[in-house]
């Protein structure tokens, strides 16, 4: 069993056992059939993975690694809030007819600020300061603009991170470490699938950085199943476990804008079949 199976284990039966019911109250989000969609919720779920043991992808379900990666590239390289520019259709629900998702996501990672070191967005003012003042605490990035959220589709689920450098006793390398903060979370339809594409966002932050991976602490307000997935879940957490899979990053890569899906890669994945026809509440 990986360490990511038995936190993601842990975490379900602690909703199911110890969470709060939402049925009865006001609820925004909605089933495709009109019905309210209730959940089952836990608040301040913090879950810690030590990237430098191994890559945090359960095995209970396979997590398909190059379309999360493709997702996080969306937001962080391409800077992008247009679904046309991603490779697959899980935006397309809060997408207008021009494909945008509004002044969302990648929208922002795209505007520039003025620091005294000259204009810069949010990411290369990340990678600035990792390579020239690792030590600093104010390494961070920020999505939840109130400013514009009534411009944006939908507001950032996933919104902040926040880098932290460390250098232990006996190592040349520091070590990259981060806290993903998230406001809310679907557990069946994203929790590995968030894990795991800022699990690689830190691998290759790392490396263009000269750095090594060190900690991803992942911590969610409001952590959910949905009444409908209430059965899915259950099921999901019996299954056989596995080794966790041998992370790849293609060491040719320097610059964070140079990489691709391709360049990431799961050895030796072995996992349970694919959840399919997953209800979605939007």
């Amino acid at each position: 069993m990986s360490l990511a199976d038995q936190i993601f284990i842990d975490m379900c039966k602690d909703i199911l056992e110890n969470g709060v019911s939402t049925e009865g109250e006001k609820v925004r989000p909605h089933w495709e059939d009109g019905s309210s969609a209730y959940t089952i919720k836990k608040f301040g779920v913090v879950n810690r993975y030590d990237l430098s043991k191994e890559f945090p992808a359960i095995t209970l379900r396979k997590t398909a690694i190059k379309s999360c990666t493709d997702e996080m590239l969306w937001i962080w390289q391409k800077k992008s809030n247009n679904i046309h520019d991603l490779n697959s259709h899980i935006w397309d629900e809060w997408a207008d007819e021009n494909g945008s998702i509004g002044k969302a996501y990648g929208y922002q990672m795209g505007v520039k600020h003025l620091y005294k070191e000259g204009m810069m967005d949010q990411v290369d003012r990340v990678i600035y300061d990792l390579k020239n003042n690792p030590f600093s605490r104010r390494i961070m990035t920020n999505l939840y603009v109130h400013q514009d959220l009534s411009e944006m589709n939908l507001y950032p689920c996933a919104y902040s991170m926040t880098f932290n450098v460390t250098q232990k006793k006996g190592e040349d390398k520091l070590r990259l470490n981060a806290v993903l903060n998230q406001r809310s979370q679907d557990v069946l339809t994203a929790n590995n699938w968030n894990v795991c594409q800022y699990a690689v966002l830190v691998h290759m932050l790392a490396q263009v950085c000269g750095m090594q991976a060190g900690e991803l602490l992942h911590v969610i307000a409001d952590a959910h199943i949905y009444d409908r997935h209430v059965p899915i879940i259950k099921e999901l957490i019996q299954r056989e476990t596995h080794p966790a899979p041998a992370f790849w990053l293609n060491p040719e890569v320097k610059d964070f804008y140079e990489f691709t899906p391709e360049d990431v890669k799961l050895e030796n994945y072995v996992a349970g079949e694919q959840v399919k026809n997953i209800p979605v509440a939007v």
